[in-house]
């Protein structure tokens, strides 16, 4: 996808996804940080996954709203990625690693920070969070053509 045929969200859209970010968070597991995370992937189908941050006692277990939508997609079928919202107290971005995930099935999805109250913190490419990004298009670039 070129930033000429990048993917624009409708008005509708974007509420709809804030608002499953926001019912997701309520679901969060956070006895720990007690910082819920709500996220709301949407696929190319137009389908809506959405996931919540859980945490576990062996902090390495833990995985994040993103995450969990984004598995929940991958594991329906879904491989193509077009927005995702992520809702927490304060609008805050997405970490590395969800970054990264996000990444492998959607380089030019648009994500958008958002508080509870729908307020949107910040929203644009997921280029901009993860300039340089590596997913399965570089692997492919890498590889050596067979029998040289």
């Amino acid at each position: 996808m070129t930033a000429k045929d990048a993917f624009s969200l409708t008005d509708d859209q974007r509420r709809r996804l804030i608002e499953a970010a926001i019912t997701a968070r309520e679901k969060a597991y956070v006895p720990y940080s007690h910082f819920p995370v709500g996220a709301a992937l949407l696929t190319a189908s137009g389908a809506i996954y959405t996931g919540c941050n859980i945490e576990i006692a062996s902090f390495g277990a833990t995985v994040c709203g993103e995450r969990t939508a984004a598995f929940k997609a991958v594991s329906e079928g879904e491989r193509d990625f077009r927005a995702v919202v992520v809702a927490t107290s304060n609008g805050v971005a997405p970490c590395g690693i969800c970054r990264q995930v996000l990444y492998e099935f959607g380089p030019d999805m648009i994500v958008i920070m958002a508080d509870t109250s729908g307020q949107v913190a910040w929203e644009g490419p997921l280029n901009d969070l993860l300039p340089f990004g590596f997913g399965p298009k570089k692997l492919a670039e890498g590889q050596e053509a067979p029998g040289s």
